[in-house]
């Protein structure tokens, strides 16, 4: 097999993981509209330009949901959050609530002790994550949360997830962009194709 031939097939298998995950974590307009939060405007999220792909919406539905799923890591939030925040930006919603998942029970902890990292360099402090992933762990009350953002470890935690939310954010903007256009590009080198191979026949 020819190089060309193996590096189509590695693209294939590629685009197919891809579709597998968004198959499985892209939500409908059905997921959205029972999400509590959003009841009062869901009308508006549910509007359909916000669900459209284009060169726009796109990749500031990747920002966002990169955005809010990394700082946002209350679970029941982070969709909620996403969509909300795409009504002022134009951005596709169901992009924004899918990229929220990146952040998962697999990747949190590293976002945390990352951030955590991030704010201790950033303010000459020592705090630990443990008193965060406790209050998940039991889903704390709005009450217990508020108390935590007054603990000495908070300010640390917080800092350092907005500073890698926003850096992945514009990382993840950035690469949806090259993506997107490269996906263009590949469907008109397609199209080109297939009109030479017609005319040539013809």
């Amino acid at each position: 097999m020819n190089r060309g031939g193996s590096s189509a097939i590695a693209g294939d298998m590629k685009q197919s993981r891809l579709s597998a995950w968004w198959q499985r974590n892209m939500p409908t307009r059905e997921s959205i509209e029972e999400i509590r939060w959003l009841r009062p405007v869901a009308h508006r999220v549910l509007a359909p330009e916000l669900w459209r792909f284009t060169r726009r919406s796109v990749p500031r539905g990747v920002a966002l949901g990169l955005l809010v799923g990394i700082f946002l890591l209350i679970p029941g939030l982070q969709i909620a959050g996403a969509a909300m925040l795409a009504l002022p930006f134009r951005a596709n919603v169901p992009i924004a609530a899918a990229m929220t998942f990146l952040s998962n029970p697999a990747t949190t902890p590293f976002i945390l002790y990352g951030s955590v990292y991030t704010g201790n360099w950033m303010l000459g402090r020592n705090a630990d994550v443990s008193g965060f992933m406790a209050l998940v762990e039991h889903h704390a009350g709005v009450g217990e949360w508020m108390s935590w953002l007054f603990s000495q470890a908070a300010p640390a935690l917080l800092i350092g997830l907005f500073v890698i939310s926003v850096i992945c954010a514009a990382a993840g903007y950035g690469l949806s962009i090259l993506i997107w256009r490269g996906w263009v590009a590949r469907k008109w080198r397609k199209r080109v194709l297939l009109r030479n191979k017609v005319s040539s026949e013809t």
